[in-house]
């Protein structure tokens, strides 16, 4: 039970954010000095919004699916007549920090993944990945389209299509990462496949805009995407893998301590996220090619001497084997890179799950008709992307398809894509809207009871 004392202190810490924001928030002055005061108020809100939203974990659910609800619900305040948050939505330095924060958060993943075990998952997620992009495709082109929204142009039955294609790996990787689950074989195919699924997604989403705009789109087009994209991708994790331990050498030379090693790694995977952006890919592909790259022994030169004296000291304490502190600092090193990026992971994805929260608008649910048409086409967006677990293999087909249901802003993007080329009105932006609510909201409550339910079962 929550003390009741905690839930009074809860309610003042919202009536002060109320206050504050409705009665010195509303003033026009805006010296920019005021700006950045007010965006200093705006992460705190959103920080303090996430870690009480953290209360769902008592009830079993994932962290990430409270983040998101009380995205949902602050954004979402002015149906209530409260429009202090509504700033919020068009502050650019915190759409900076949840872009920045899904990057930190796939390095992160990228960090926790072994390249080994992916290789050996490498050809089954691929499956997954091509499968996961064609049933959905012709399904919303073809199919769904034309029967729930008649009369449209065909145009805007391929942005449809596309659009169903999307898969946010940022969802189903921090429900992996939350129930610690992301050695799986499970987890291992879903993240390959989502990689892969943001490639097959960028040339259908660059082919489909071609046509629209031009007419058509040469094979000449399509097959320069994709080369770039899997020479990215294999050129990456090549290079990187060549260049790292050197790399690591001669700033180790300059300063071996723990404030170097982190500028190290977050560089590292900022780069990554920047040539991928380059070339067209998503930043978050690179930021996870960068983390898939970086490995513990790239960091051999690193030795904190802090913590080389503490453990020294233990073991003369102790009159135990000196070949012991080897031992014990490499089995440190193994895990110290992902903790020393662990709390700039902590402030920066959070605020990303409560703004693509925050993007949802629930008045997009008031009209019936739309209503019914998006609960029609969700259905066939989750069951495009299920079907996507027959061909994963001796692993739990559930886990990997719910793993690729989610859409969240990368649906989102494509939409809006097509709604500035002109090809979706606003009533079937609406209803991509609801589709991306759904496949948000509900991947991370299933996925969280079928890995518990393996979980127990593994126990028995």
């Amino acid at each position: 039970m929550i003390k009741r004392r905690n839930i009074l202190t809860v309610i003042a810490l919202l009536l002060a954010v109320f206050i504050t924001t409705n009665v010195f928030g509303s003033s026009g002055e805006a010296a920019e000095g005021h700006d950045f005061a007010k965006t200093f108020l705006w992460i705190a809100i959103i920080l303090i919004a996430a870690k009480l939203s953290s209360l769902v974990e008592k009830y079993g659910q994932p962290a990430v699916l409270g983040e998101l609800v009380i995205g949902v619900i602050l954004g979402n305040l002015v149906l209530l007549g409260f429009h202090g948050l509504e700033p919020i939505k068009a502050d650019a330095i915190i759409a900076f920090l949840a872009e920045l924060g899904v990057v930190i958060l796939l390095f992160q993943i990228g960090l926790e993944s072994n390249m080994k075990e992916m290789s050996k998952v490498g050809f089954k997620a691929g499956i997954v990945a091509v499968l996961g992009v064609i049933v959905p495709f012709v399904l919303g082109t073809w199919v769904v389209g034309p029967w729930l929204l008649p009369g449209l142009t065909f145009n805007a039955y391929l942005f449809l299509g596309a659009t169903l294609t999307a898969t946010s790996v940022g969802i189903t990787a921090r429900v992996f990462k939350d129930l610690n689950k992301l050695k799986t074989k499970e987890a291992q195919i879903v993240l390959g496949a989502a990689v892969i699924d943001d490639v097959l997604g960028l040339i259908i989403l660059a082919v489909v805009s071609a046509i629209v705009t031009a007419g058509s789109v040469s094979a000449g087009t399509i097959g320069l995407i994709f080369g770039k994209a899997v020479l990215f991708l294999v050129g990456s994790i090549v290079v990187g893998q060549l260049t790292a331990p050197g790399i690591s050498r001669i700033f180790a030379k300059i300063n071996a301590g723990v404030g170097m090693k982190f500028t190290l790694a977050i560089c590292f995977g900022l780069l990554f996220a920047y040539f991928a952006s380059v070339i067209g890919l998503a930043p978050i592909v690179g930021a996870f090619a960068a983390g898939l790259v970086l490995d513990a022994v790239h960091f051999k030169y690193f030795k904190d001497p802090k913590i080389v004296a503490d453990i020294k000291k233990h073991f003369k304490e102790h009159h135990a084997e000196e070949n012991g502190v080897s031992e014990i600092l490499h089995k440190h090193s193994e895990r110290h890179v992902e903790e020393i990026v662990e709390p700039i992971g902590l402030f920066l994805v959070p605020i990303f799950f409560v703004m693509t929260g925050f993007a949802v608008d629930l008045t997009t649910l008031f009209n019936l008709k739309v209503l019914l048409v998006a609960l029609g086409i969700t259905i066939v967006a989750i069951l495009g992307k299920l079907v996507v677990g027959l061909v994963a293999g001796k692993v739990n087909k559930w886990v990997v398809g719910w793993g690729m249901v989610p859409r969240g802003e990368v649906g989102l993007i494509f939409a809006t894509i097509g709604k500035g080329l002109g090809v979706v009105d606003d009533s079937v932006f609406s209803v991509i809207v609801i589709v991306v609510i759904l496949t948000t909201l509900i991947p991370p409550v299933v996925l969280n009871l079928l890995l518990r339910k393996e979980t127990k079962e593994q126990h028995l």
